[in-house]
């Protein structure tokens, strides 16, 4: 009995911290874990654009991982890991931000908007405000925009093609 009474305070005392742990904040990705998704398409100057992408929760649901393949070099003939990102909620600016670190040394970081089960992120590119739009179409399907996004009107687009998802 001393035990279970033992047990019973642990649990009550850890569990309420596990729970708060998780962050609701970050829902808008769950239908985008546990998936591989592909996409291909060209860019406005031409190029091929060619992704794979894995999201995973992580750290009790309080981080989401990125993972995603692409093209490694410029002449576009070497496909591999490209990108490691990773989105968290920010309780002091109340907002999600992200960060995307790739294989070329560089570091994306900028802000998640949610508009209900659209995903957007937004960031610095040079002197210009750039916007990447999931845009979801169905569980397995979203649309996926690059581009010049004010006021929710795109002023410009640099890339637009589709993720398709695959199960895990």
């Amino acid at each position: 009995m001393k035990y279970q009474i033992i047990l019973f305070t642990i649990c009550s005392i850890f569990l309420p911290q596990l729970v708060l742990a998780q962050e609701p904040n970050l829902d808008a990705f769950k239908n985008l874990v546990n998936k591989e998704w592909k996409a291909e398409g060209k860019w406005g100057n031409g190029s091929v654009f060619k992704q794979e992408t894995t999201f995973k929760y992580d750290l009790h649901n309080t981080l989401v991982i990125a993972r995603s393949k692409g093209f490694t070099n410029q002449e576009q003939t070497e496909y591999g890991w490209r990108n490691h990102g990773i989105r968290k909620f920010d309780k002091t600016s109340k907002t999600i931000k992200f960060w995307e670190f790739d294989v070329f040394g560089g570091l994306t970081e900028g802000t998640v908007i949610i508009d209900g089960k659209n995903i957007l992120y937004q960031y610095k590119y040079g002197d210009s405000l750039v916007t990447d739009m999931w845009e979801y179409v169905d569980d397995n399907t979203y649309n996926f925009k690059v581009g010049s996004y004010e006021n929710g009107t795109w002023k410009q687009v640099y890339l637009e093609t589709q993720f398709k998802a695959i199960s895990l």
